[in-house]
Parts: C-alpha cells; sequence; structure tokens
C-alpha cells in the first residue's frame, strides 16, 4: 500500500514531508480570459504518480543541508521559503541533500506542479491552488506587503499542499519554450512530459508576494534565466515512485 506521506528525517533530526500524488490524466493548460499565449492550447497529459514536498523548501531546511551559515534568502526567518537561490542552486542543494537521505529528490516538472497544484484527481477545478479566491491559498502582491511569509499559514490545496498560488514562485526542471503546448497538443495524449531538450531559461510556477493574481492562477507559466537569484523565486521538492 501507497504511503500517502512520507517524512524524511535528516542525520541530524531535521524532518520534511512529502504528499503522495496518485497518477492520472488531466487537461494542461487554460483558455482562461486572462491566460497568456504560452498557456494555450489546452493539452491531455498523462502522469504517473510521484510525491511532491507539503511546503516549498524553507530556510530552515536550506541550512540543514547546506550548512547553517549559508542562507542566500532576503527576506530571513527559518520557516520562510527560501529564496534568492538559482536554477544551478538548487540542482547543488538536492545533489547534497539526497547525499544525506535515503531517497533521491528532484525538482518537479511543469506538468507535476499544475497536475498537484490542480488538486490531482481530487481537483474541485479550482483555478488557485485550493480555491477561486486567491487570498484563502496565497500571498501575493494585493494582500502582502512586498516580502515573503512563513510557509503554510493560508489553506492548502485538495491535496494538502500549500503555497502552491503565492509566496514565491517555483522552479521547476524543465527548459521553458513558449509554443512548448502547440507541440504537445499535435501529439495528442502526452505521457510525462519533461519539457524541450534545450532552451535559454527554465520554466518557474506558481505566484509570489510580488505578483497579481493573475499570475497566481494554477495554469500560468513563468520562465527565469537558470542564472537570476531574485526574492520572490525558491523551489519545491518532487520524488518518483
Amino acid at each position: 500500500m501507497i504511503n500517502q506521506v512520507i517524512t524524511e528525517t535528516l542525520k541530524n533530526g531535521f524532518s520534511f514531508e512529502m504528499i503522495y500524488v496518485e497518477g492520472f490524466s488531466f487537461k494542461m493548460g487554460s483558455r482562461d480570459e486572462e491566460a497568456l499565449d504560452r498557456e494555450k492550447p489546452i493539452h491531455f497529459v498523462s502522469l504517473d504518480s510521484f510525491y511532491i514536498g507539503k511546503y516549498l523548501v524553507t530556510q530552515e531546511l536550506w541550512k540543514a543541508i547546506m550548512g547553517s551559515d549559508n542562507n542566500p534568502a532576503h527576506f530571513e526567518g527559518n520557516n520562510r521559503p527560501v529564496e534568492m537561490v538559482s536554477w544551478g542552486d538548487t540542482q547543488k542543494f538536492i545533489r547534497k541533500l539526497n547525499k544525506n537521505c535515503r531517497l533521491n529528490y528532484r525538482l518537479l516538472t511543469e506538468a507535476e506542479w499544475e497536475f498537484a497544484a490542480r488538486g490531482g484527481k481530487k481537483s474541485r477545478g479550482y483555478k488557485y491552488g485550493g480555491s477561486n479566491n486567491p487570498n484563502d491559498v496565497g500571498w501575493y502582491g494585493k494582500y502582502c506587503p512586498d516580502e515573503t511569509k512563513p510557509a503554510g499559514l493560508k489553506y492548502p490545496n485538495e491535496l494538502g499542499l500549500y503555497d502552491m498560488s503565492g509566496n514565491v514562485r517555483e522552479w521547476c526542471q524543465d527548459w521553458y519554450v513558449k509554443n512548448y503546448y502547440e507541440k504537445c497538443n499535435d501529439k495528442g495524449l502526452v505521457n510525462n512530459p519533461t519539457g524541450p531538450e534545450k532552451g535559454a531559461t527554465r520554466v518557474v510556477r506558481g505566484g509570489s508576494w510580488g505578483n497579481a493574481a493573475q499570475f497566481c492562477r494554477v495554469a500560468h507559466r513563468g520562465f527565469n534565466a537558470p542564472s537570476d537569484s531574485v526574492s520572490d523565486l525558491g523551489f519545491r521538492l518532487g520524488l518518483s515512485i
């Protein structure tokens, strides 16, 4: 029987939780009036089961792996998400994490991120990660005074995931290409997509304290150069089964 929650305890005693997401097929993308061209067209994606971090990677977890004196975050606080980390920084963290635990963690693919943000098989079709009201589930521009907040203070989505529509944006594994969805749509049902083979920027998902609600929708897709490190961009862990 599959564990719905995995608790990983590190050698130093620090622990974090991963939530099970049962694989399924779903419609990825959006036709909302707010949707940008890069969110279209809607296409069908099938995913295997996986695990996702219940919370964003916090500064406490970052320091537990990278060292107590290593905290790149602009907005300091153990329970706040780590930010000011480049895509390369996330890879360094994950490599070191995997040497200190029993499992093999990674970043989420873009498709996994959207499916989980939508609530997986438990989805109720919300516009944001757990509600049609972004203020219920995320910290974003209108209701957040230009800073991050501790992880997990808002309501979770249907899977029990926090901050999927605000606080900080999240690095994904995939390279970004604007018309990638169009190419997916030509193939019919796409199994476990991992993005294009190369690119200049990486996919970024979720909204942040500095975004308007439009950019906190579960279908919104953004991008940053892999070398970018900014105060509204962090990450969340994924895990294959």
